[in-house]
């Protein structure tokens, strides 16, 4: 394969439900090109959460960025959420093609 690999990170974000405008909102304001969203279930520190109601569903908000982003990102949400809402944030390194993208 000849194409042109580029190191980025991956930033996962589970989080309640409830908050994903607000998240959303603040990817974009923070950088964020794009951005995927999933279901998420599980079991933790807040209990089971099995998405039976929307009062008990989490989701998994996965973007690729720049190290600099996922860094703005994750500080902005550990400020603003993690006090009084359920979530947990994750990094990897991912190598990507077409890194002009994120």
């Amino acid at each position: 394969m000849n194409a042109q690999l580029s190191l980025r990170k991956l930033l996962t974000i589970v989080c309640e439900a409830d908050l994903e405008t607000l998240v959303v909102r603040d990817l974009k304001a923070l950088g964020a090109r794009g951005y995927t969203i999933t279901d998420a279930r599980g079991d933790g520190k807040h209990g089971a959460r099995d998405a039976a109601w929307p009062s008990s569903a989490n989701i998994r908000i996965e973007v690729l960025c720049t190290e600099q982003t996922a860094s703005d990102i994750v500080e902005h949400l550990k400020n603003r959420y993690y006090a009084n809402y359920g979530m947990v944030t994750f990094l990897l390194d991912v190598q990507v093609l077409r890194p002009e993208k994120f």
